[in-house]
């Protein structure tokens, strides 16, 4: 029997990456459902916090308190899985934007410009902890105004860090990447597999 981890995500894009190597996991829900933000993790930022402290903090502590959770339903041991993805734009942090209003504001931010793409991982088993930082650089081409209205309206900017998915409608946006695909997409698959075989789980 292959052995598993947990991942504590709700991102069906980091389940569908998990899949495509052939990790077997279980989804460590949040308290209250799939629905919202996890009540364990603050995910605002901290007084002059860089972008890459912020995913490496966030993806830390959301891993940490996966171990948490399993203690408390008594669950089986299994290491837990946990990422977080931002973007940076001149020193600025992005994540997920607030509203549609918001989401149009980021993607005029993003048009015509490269930005940065940090995504950082953790697991941990409750004795140790590891993580490790992927960042890719993404340039967009220049966007209309209509094209980024009708790109909201697809409803596929509101969940994702920087209002976009590479992976979705956006392609089209993304003039050049230099970095990790998979690691856009929110899971970076070289780093996991490096963190996956330090906790014995060879892929």
């Amino acid at each position: 029997m292959n052995p598993r981890i947990y991942l504590a995500s709700k991102s069906p894009r980091r389940r569908d990456l998990l899949r495509q190597i052939g990790v077997q996991f279980d989804v460590l829900t949040f308290r209250g459902g799939e629905r919202g933000e996890d009540p364990d993790v603050d995910e605002s930022t901290l007084q002059g916090e860089g972008v890459e402290r912020y995913v490496e903090r966030l993806a830390l502590t959301k891993a940490q308190a996966g171990v948490r959770r399993i203690q408390w339903r008594k669950l089986l041991r299994h290491p837990v899985l946990a990422a977080d993805t931002a973007l940076e734009l001149n020193g600025d942090i992005i994540g997920k934007p607030t509203d549609a209003a918001d989401a149009q504001a980021i993607l005029r931010r993003l048009s015509g410009r490269r930005h940065r793409v940090l995504t950082a991982l953790a697991i941990s088993d409750g004795e140790r902890t590891r993580s490790k930082l992927s960042i890719s650089t993404v340039k967009f081409r220049e966007l209309t105004d209509l094209e980024i209205r009708h790109y909201i309206a697809t409803g596929e900017p509101m969940d994702k860090a920087g209002a976009y998915g590479i992976q979705g409608k956006a392609a089209v946006f993304i003039e050049e990447i230099h970095g990790s695909y998979s690691g856009i997409m929110g899971l970076p698959l070289f780093e996991t597999a490096q963190l996956l075989e330090t906790f014995g789980y060879p892929l």
